[in-house]
């Protein structure tokens, strides 16, 4: 590294992520969800879909290696791709 060039800043960050279903996808628990609470007067509510949410920590990353990774283990892990999707937002 030359005279006055820092390294990269590499720290921990904080991911949320979210995995639903995709359109299309049937829904039973969303649909046994939406049918209790019609039943206990929620006339308003008219769809329910179900997802999952993950808290993830990372060491030692920078933006770009944190969606690289969240990439990865949303694919390989969290999420089913064949029928569900997935976001993340960071947090720093």
């Amino acid at each position: 590294m030359g005279a006055g060039i820092s390294p990269p800043v590499h720290h921990n960050m904080k991911a949320k992520v979210f995995v639903s279903l995709k359109k299309g996808v049937l829904d039973p628990q969303g649909e046994a969800i939406l049918k209790a609470l019609q039943s206990m007067g929620q006339k308003e509510v008219v769809s329910v879909r179900v997802g999952k949410y993950f808290e993830v920590e990372l060491k030692n990353c920078d933006s770009p290696k944190a969606k690289q990774v969240l990439n990865q283990i949303s694919e390989k892990l969290l999420a089913n791709t064949v029928i569900e999707d997935f976001s993340f937002q960071l947090e720093e």
